[in-house]
């Protein structure tokens, strides 16, 4: 994949740097009050929308519904492990803290997700580090989702075999793209390393989120390149200390992993408040708000910037645009669309 395969086609209006929003309250830095809910001006953003009426899809190792800020928020989903057992088994922790990341309540002193009206459809796919097959399953829970009508979906994964990853995937996607389903993934953490491509983040139809600091700086371990269309806050998020039966804490350690579900998060709190716009919409919103601190439209690093969902909903900002022209992934969608008679 090259990066023409993802320009951008609308005129981005990116400015501003990261730590300028606005605040009202001084907040402690808390798993109930994160340092990005004073930049994303949360609470006065959860007056106009929490994510209401959305689903989100977790693609992952299943959730817990037992965690008190989980109670209520995850639907029954499925299990497509080899070895299933129920979508609400997680026996290492991952699906669930990324679910609360995106729709968790707070209660019970646990972690308050940035779109907490959303339901969580858990699809589990890995289990204790098992990923055998793992396009294929992605390829099965990408197909589960559209039939299930969630609206967005979350893959904090990656792999390294993407050509065998989009092979597998190629008739999910175009079924989501038809169900109007927009599909976020993790870059990857390995960007001081090899800086490996991985996929589904790689692969026409998914958007590739990257990891940035609290001062808006790329993070060091966030994998670059052309599959990066967003980044969103990576360091310093929510989860839980030791597992998921642990007291909820701030983690020092990041991960693209986080980044994705605050995204995907972002996208249902955009989608909640605009429930007519189509997923080319709610994307070309979420590009032409995103914050960069620089004039470039992109870079290999936090894609086309920082997701800014308060942007959005607080200040209006953001043209939607044509509903049925895609601002990515262009040419891609143009051959899903059967030829004019």
């Amino acid at each position: 994949m090259t990066p023409t395969r993802r320009a951008l086609v609308t005129t981005l209006a990116l400015t501003a740097t990261l730590t300028t929003a606005p605040t009202t309250t001084a907040h402690a830095d808390t798993p109930q009050h994160p340092w990005y809910f004073d930049t994303y001006r949360i609470d006065e953003v959860w007056e106009h929308t929490t994510g209401e009426g959305i689903t989100v899809a977790v693609i992952d190792s299943g959730v817990d519904p037992t965690l008190p800020e989980l109670q209520g928020q995850v639907l029954d989903g499925t299990d497509l492990t080899a070895d299933p057992q129920g979508a609400h088994v997680d026996t290492d922790g991952h699906g669930t803290e990324m679910a609360a990341l995106i729709a968790g309540t707070g209660e019970g002193s646990g972690i308050q997700g940035l779109a907490p009206g959303v339901e969580i459809l858990p699809i589990r796919v890995t289990y204790g580090g098992v990923t055998n097959d793992i396009s294929g399953r992605w390829a099965e829970a990408i197909s589960y989702a559209a039939e299930s009508g969630a609206r967005v979906v979350n893959i904090s994964q990656g792999s390294l075999d993407g050509e065998r990853a989009s092979q597998d995937m190629a008739e999910a996607l175009a079924m989501a793209a038809r169900h109007d389903m927009l599909i976020f993934a993790s870059s990857g953490n390995d960007g001081e390393g090899t800086n490996h491509i991985s996929a589904p983040a790689s692969v026409d139809g998914v958007v590739g989120v990257g990891a940035v600091t609290s001062s808006g700086d790329r993070s060091s371990y966030s994998s670059h390149g052309p599959q990066v269309s967003l980044a969103a806050p990576g360091d310093d998020v929510p989860g839980h200390c030791g597992d998921i039966s642990g007291p909820a804490c701030i983690r020092d350690e990041g991960g693209t992993s986080s980044a994705t579900a605050l995204a995907s998060a972002s996208a249902a709190l955009i989608w909640a408040q605009h429930p007519d716009w189509t997923k080319n919409q709610v994307l070309r919103v979420m590009l032409n708000t995103a914050e960069r601190p620089d004039d470039q439209r992109r870079d290999d690093y936090t894609g086309y910037g920082i997701v800014r969902p308060d942007r959005v909903v607080l200040d209006g900002e953001g043209d939607p645009g044509d509903p049925d022209s895609p601002p990515i992934f262009r040419d891609w969608e143009a051959e899903l669309r059967p030829p004019a008679t």
